[in-house]
């Protein structure tokens, strides 16, 4: 691949122009991905921009990208894919360049039963996002495709509207489009490093030839791929991510090929794709080869790496058998470029919480042609607005944690990310690689007693206890899989005597000083003016009324607030917090480190604290929603009466050196009482049955609070508070979604994530998240459904069916709770 003619001849127009010394945003990188974020500033008014690229346009990973483009329905982000390839199809129309776009659609096969439920699910899912797809029998599929072997194939969809592209093209496109509108390009040119001035941007040093300058700017996009981590590094920026090699055979032209869709074989790791009469197929294997552990080489241009048949033979095998074609086609190209992955394969946006103005936009998983039109739109949204446009926290960079930076959990974690691209995306899925990263002061401790852990950011979590002799893995499957039956006890245990969970992978933050009230009370929309003592839940919001966390607040002195969120969320809230300092004299202080949490929880719980320490925990000295200090054994804790199950019971924050103590104390004592030890997913069933929101699931940054169900901790009567205002237009306008609970009569079905809700015959939304309901007898699911000037009754009058891989099943709907409406148990 090289760039075409009238490319070269563009490119030749940047050289001639000397560097400014100002610009409102230094963009790094002339990839796909750089020239799509300087098309969209300039389009948004932006004509202040540069774009520096280090050697040529597209020389990193775009000039040899696949070129496929598609509207994938279960991707985080299925609208920017959209705009993608509408983008794609207005580019020559502007610019004059071709990007080469042909909507030959696209087929995704499967050769197992549980293949074939996932693709009966994205069908489902693709009619609620908009995505067109049909399925297809056997014989439809061998007329659109008639080289594959049909002989395994157990289902089939067609995506028509899916396609592929000239990745050079492309990017020229987006340059030339960026350009046209006043931003400027230059190749050849270094980014030697970013100045800072009082946590933000500055300014960027270059060097050129040996000609050296520097550009004052308050905004800078890191879009430099392979390099993003090693550039980011200089400034003291995590950019997680790390390349991969990738591996593609061109076959000769191929003596009456026609043109065909593309064709995906997830459970072979294999596509392939017709481009002039030649056929490209490439992998994305199980265990992928990382590749510059020692760092990019600052040479590397239009390089390749070199050939690996070995390690490409059994993908070639089984396309010699899916196509028999190509065992009579001469291979033209057999090709190995890098990628870069990220992680948890999403790609990296936004700015980074470590420096204000120091943007990002790469680590695209092998889809950077396919996210970065939209991608770029989203990001010059962002750094215009000061806000996302919309709910970007699945690839928000604030979602990763500093230790993910490390170059050796890089290395091994993306080997396994390049095969999950393909892989069936079954619930519960765990990382296998990079493991045992962060553990609790009790991890050997579960683990003696058959803890199956799972992982988040790096935490190693018991989401399961197995039985005496059963298998210590998972064995994923879209129905009940190998621990549904223990989760049952788990949660049968908790729900009638008493659970022990640890929870020590809880985000806490501290925030003190003379006026921590009063920047926590202009900050949360609940009222955190509250006694010495007491635990306030609450959410931040944003300008718009969208949730941006989801905490809890504990009053420890009068100067001193405990900030309780999620493991994941909690460099996104650190990040929030400190952005929103003013002249307010605060310290925020993440001290997640300090205390582990033992989580006591169950009818029985009041009994067994009891067992264990001399303190009151009677409700009238200790209330839900209040603390208190106590002992338990011969360690020091303090007790939070609060619960995310539904049940009686207080959260055990106790110094980490202690944790091992107190629980060999309470474990103990809880032989008498019924004790059990339980896991993450029983957490999860009984709070879907309770209809407590999950952040990242149920409730985000585009969930207005009202909508979600949150109004009762709101307190408009306090002023000043961010998204006062939202909240007010709201109330007056009224709501227009509600999120509802839902429970299938039909006991036997399970629910997942992306089911699709329908209304009376109609597509009315997806379900956010879901669990068995093991006390109510059956799946239990939240999702959004329409409701402008409809009343509560109007909205529960209807006639619900969510529908699963094809099949729709009957549902009761509430707006309360349907476990324990009244909160009694929680309060008893």
């Amino acid at each position: 691949m090289r760039v075409s003619p009238e490319a070269s001849e563009f490119v030749e127009v940047f050289e001639k122009k000397s560097l400014p010394s100002k610009a409102r945003a230094v963009i790094i990188g002339g990839g796909v991905s750089g020239c799509s974020v300087a098309y969209h500033l300039a389009k948004l008014g932006w004509s202040d921009v540069i774009l520096l690229e280090r050697k040529k346009l597209t020389c990193g990973t775009t000039w040899h990208a696949a070129g496929l483009v598609s509207e994938p329905p279960i991707a985080s982000t299925p609208n920017l894919y959209k705009y993608s390839m509408q983008l794609y199809s207005s580019l020559e129309d502007e610019t004059g360049i071709a990007t080469g776009l042909r909507r030959v659609g696209s087929l995704s096969v499967a050769l197992t039963e549980e293949r074939k439920h996932e693709l009966y699910r994205q069908l489902s899912l693709a009619a609620a996002v908009g995505a067109e797809a049909r399925k297809l029998s056997v014989d439809q599929l061998r007329e659109l495709h008639p080289y594959v072997d049909v002989s395994d194939v157990t289902a089939a969809l067609h995506f028509p509207n899916d396609g592929q592209c000239d990745p050079t093209n492309v990017t020229m496109a987006l340059a030339k489009g960026a350009r046209m509108r006043g931003a400027a390009i230059f190749e050849g040119v270094q980014v030697t490093g970013v100045q800072t001035t009082n946590g933000r941007v500055s300014s960027v040093t270059w060097e050129k030839e040996g000609e050296r300058g520097i550009i004052e700017t308050d905004h800078i996009v890191n879009s430099a791929g392979m390099w993003a981590r090693e550039l980011g590094s200089r400034s003291n920026v995590a950019i997680p991510l790390h390349a991969c090699e990738h591996f593609y055979m061109i076959t000769e032209p191929i003596e009456r090929l026609t043109r065909l869709p593309v064709l995906r074989v997830r459970d072979e790791q294999t596509y392939y794709k017709e481009d002039a009469g030649k056929i490209l197929f490439g992998a994305v294997e199980l265990k992928a080869k990382p590749w510059g552990m020692d760092g990019i080489p600052e040479s590397f241009c239009f390089d390749q790496l070199p050939e690996d048949f070995e390690h490409f033979e059994p993908i070639m095998v089984k396309a010699l058998k899916r196509m028999p074609i190509l065992a009579t086609a001469g291979i033209r190209t057999f090709f190995n470029g890098p990628e870069s992955f990220t992680p948890d394969d999403n790609y990296l946006l936004g700015e980074v919480p470590e420096l204000r103005g120091y943007w990002v936009a790469c680590g695209y998983n092998t889809g950077g042609i396919a996210s970065s039109g939209g991608a770029g739109l989203a990001l010059a949204q962002w750094m215009n607005d000061g806000e996302p446009p919309f709910d970007l926290s699945g690839v928000d960079i604030r979602r990763m944690q500093p230790f993910q930076n490390n170059r050796s959990y890089l290395k091994e974690r993306v080997s396994e990310i390049v095969g999950l691209t393909y892989a069936n995306h079954f619930p519960a899925r765990q990382m296998t690689t990079s493991r045992g990263v962060r553990r609790s002061p009790i991890h050997e401790h579960l683990k003696a007693r058959g803890a199956v852990f799972g992982e988040a950011v790096g935490w190693e979590r018991a989401n399961w206890f197995a039985g005496e002799g059963q298998e210590r893995e998972y064995r994923y499957s879209w129905h009940r899989q190998n621990w549904f039956d223990n989760q049952r006890a788990e949660h049968v245990a908790v729900r009638e005597r008493v659970g022990l969970f640890d929870l020590t992978s809880f985000g806490k933050i501290r925030v003190e000083g003379r006026d921590a009230c009063s920047f926590l009370q202009r900050l949360c929309s609940n009222d955190v003016d509250v006694p010495v003592g007491r635990i306030v839940y609450t959410q931040m919001l944003n300008e718009r009324g969208g949730i941006e966390s989801d905490l809890t607040v504990s009053r420890l002195t009068e100067t001193a607030y405990l900030l309780v969120v999620s493991a994941f969320a909690l460099h996104r809230d650190l990040s929030w917090l400190r952005r929103h300092v003013g002249d307010e004299f605060v310290v925020i202080t993440d001290t997640s480190a300090s205390e582990s949490v033992l989580a006591v929880m169950g009818p029985s719980s009041r009994e067994l604290l009891g067992r264990v320490s001399p303190n009151d925990l009677s409700n009238k000295t200790n209330p839900f929603g209040t603390f208190q200090e106590i002992e338990i054994g011969m360690g020091l804790a303090r007790a939070h009466r609060v619960t995310y199950v539904g049940e009686l019971g207080w959260e055990i924050f106790v110094p980490t050196d202690q944790a091992a103590h107190v629980f060999e104390v309470i474990e103990a004592a809880g032989v008498t009482v019924g004790l059990k030890l339980c896991g993450l997913h029983a957490i999860l069933s009984c709070r879907v049955e309770k209809a407590y929101r999950g952040f990242g699931e149920d409730i985000g940054s585009g969930d207005h609070v009202l909508e979600a169900g949150l109004g009762f901790a709101v307190r408009t009567a306090k002023p000043g508070f961010i998204g006062r205002d939202a909240v007010l237009r709201k109330r007056e306008a009224g709501l227009e979604r509600r999120l509802v609970q839902f429970r299938l009569t039909n006991p036997t079905p399970l629910m997942h994530h992306n089911d699709v809700i329908f209304r009376d015959g109609r597509i009315a939304g997806t379900i956010t998240s879901a669990d068995y309901g093991h006390t109510l007898g059956g799946a239990i699911g939240l999702g959004y459904v329409p409701c402008k000037n409809e009343s509560e009754e109007e909205v529960l009058s209807s006639s619900y069916e969510i529908e699963i891989a094809g099949e729709r099943f009957a549902a009761d709907v509430s707006l309360k709770p349907m476990y324990d409406p009244k909160s009694e148990r929680v309060r008893a």
